[in-house]
């Protein structure tokens, strides 16, 4: 336990710190690495002791310091967790920790290929842009769509109907 305990100083003494530059929010373990904007808190798995979490954890922090809360659009939320990566590794550099380019645009292939699949199609397989928040129609063939809100989910896709004219 003890070794537990003197592996995990560094990194307590990094959330010390965050806590103490950014009163602001809150920081409190969780099972998964996010930001809640309803609290203000920034929940991270504090089972996972890494440069990863510690990369995780300030993109998360990001968000806040942004302002992000909601997003009305698949391509805003995009939009978002660029900028949210962007300033992780402004702040990456001010507390010591190495964000590279290449993780943060794997972490965004996350996004972008989440978005790809919804933004697809189900029956000509054209891409195209959203309608509103949970809906997408298709200029080429005027299928409709609905996908789920929640962005941690599988990309199901349910068609509504097919208003193009015979």
């Amino acid at each position: 336990m003890a070794a537990t305990n003197t592996s995990n100083k560094p990194f307590e003494a990094f959330i010390d710190k965050l806590r103490s530059d950014y009163p602001q929010f809150n920081f409190r373990p969780g099972r998964q690495t996010r930001w809640s904007p309803r609290d203000k808190t920034v929940i991270y798995n504090s089972s996972e002791i890494s440069q990863k979490l510690k990369s995780g954890l300030l993109h998360e922090l990001a968000h806040g310091l942004l302002g992000h809360s909601t997003y009305n659009s698949d391509f805003e939320l995009l939009k978002m967790e660029s900028e949210a990566w962007t300033t992780a590794a402004e702040l990456g550099r001010k507390y010591g920790v190495k964000i590279s380019d290449d993780y943060i645009q794997t972490c965004l292939d996350t996004y972008r290929d989440w978005l790809h699949r919804r933004s697809t199609c189900p029956t000509c397989g054209t891409h195209v842009m959203q309608k509103d928040a949970t809906n997408y129609q298709c200029y080429n063939c005027q299928t409709a769509w609905e996908v789920t809100g929640a962005r941690f989910l599988r990309p199901y896709r349910k068609s509504l109907k097919n208003t193009k004219t015979r």
